[in-house]
Formats: structure tokens, sequence, C-alpha cells
């Protein structure tokens, strides 16, 4: 498949943007207890809160995992998938193993709040039975289908850039036969 270079650049550019919101938020989850804007230290972070709040149609399940006692290895667990799979999609390096872990990472959090509530009860980003999650699921499955890593990003070392297009089947018209 031929990708123009236009809508290469694009799909390059959503990889590495999604890739960034997931580094980013493992990176910070992995530094807490950070500093605060008044100065002070921050609490720490933790899932539990997150898992707490759950409001999906699996929220009891989600409430449950929130006492385990292994709450802070879970922690750490989510933690460092985040940042794996940011590094994977910014460098463009196992990319499809990164774009499934994307949409495992955030199926989960779609799940523990799919959002049916009232309008005036929503958070920013969250319409109904859409939020952000969705829409970055949505994203991901585009950069996954694209093969993006191939475009431009170290998986581009293990195999061709891109799949060339065969060239066209040509038909040889019948000649005449003499004997």
């Amino acid at each position: 498949m031929n990708i123009s270079p236009l809508r290469q650049i694009t799909l390059i550019l959503l990889r590495t943007l999604i890739g960034w919101h997931f580094l980013y938020e493992g990176y910070t989850k992995i530094l807490q207890p950070a500093w605060g804007r008044a100065g002070a230290p921050a609490t720490a972070w933790s899932s539990a809160a997150y898992l707490k709040a759950a409001t999906g149609p699996f929220a009891e399940s989600f409430h449950r995992l929130a006492e385990v006692p292994w709450i802070g290895g879970l922690d750490v667990f989510i933690a460092l998938a985040l940042v794996a799979v940011g590094l994977s999609l910014m460098l463009g390096f196992f990319t499809q193993t990164g774009c499934v872990g994307a949409l495992a990472l955030l199926s989960l959090f779609y799940v523990s709040s799919i959002p049916v509530g009232l309008p005036e009860a929503r958070a920013e980003g969250t319409y109904l039975f859409v939020n952000k999650n969705l829409i970055e699921a949505a994203a991901v499955l585009v950069l996954l289908s694209f093969r993006t890593g191939r475009i431009a990003g170290l998986d581009g070392l293990w195999g061709p850039r891109r799949t060339p297009v065969p060239p066209p089947l040509e038909i040889a018209e019948p000649r005449e036969v003499t004997l």
C-alpha cells in the first residue's frame, strides 16, 4: 500500500502524540510523590482511588481490586506498562505490540467508567458512551492498521518501510502461430 508523504507524516504525528501521552502518564506515576504547585510534596499516586471510583458494568470487580494487598505492585505494573507503550509508540519500536498494549490499557480504563451519567455529572471529555479513552483507542486502531513503525521508526530496520504495490498484471495479446 503506497501512502502519500502527507499521510505518512500525519500518521507518525498521531503515533508520537499518543506515545507521548502514555509515556508522560506513566512517568508521572513513577515519580510520585512529586512537588505540587504550592511547593509541597504531593501525595503518592495509587490506582486504588481510581478503582474505588469505578462506575462501569464491572465496578464491583474494580472496587474489590482496589482493596487487594498487592495494590502497590499493580500501581508499579500500570506505570511501567504506560511507559513501555509510550516508548514503543514514540520510537516506532515493536509498534504493533505497543498498539495492542495501548488498546488493552485503554479498554480497561474505558470499562472501569463507561460514561452513562447525566450531562451535569460528567467529567470534561466525557459524553454519553464516548470519552477520551474510547477516542484514543480508535486512533490506536488506525495506527495498528497502518503499521506505522515501518513508515518511520525502529521497526523499519527489520523489514521494508512500506509494503510495495505490485505492478499491474500485463496481459499479452494473442499472437498468430505459423507452422
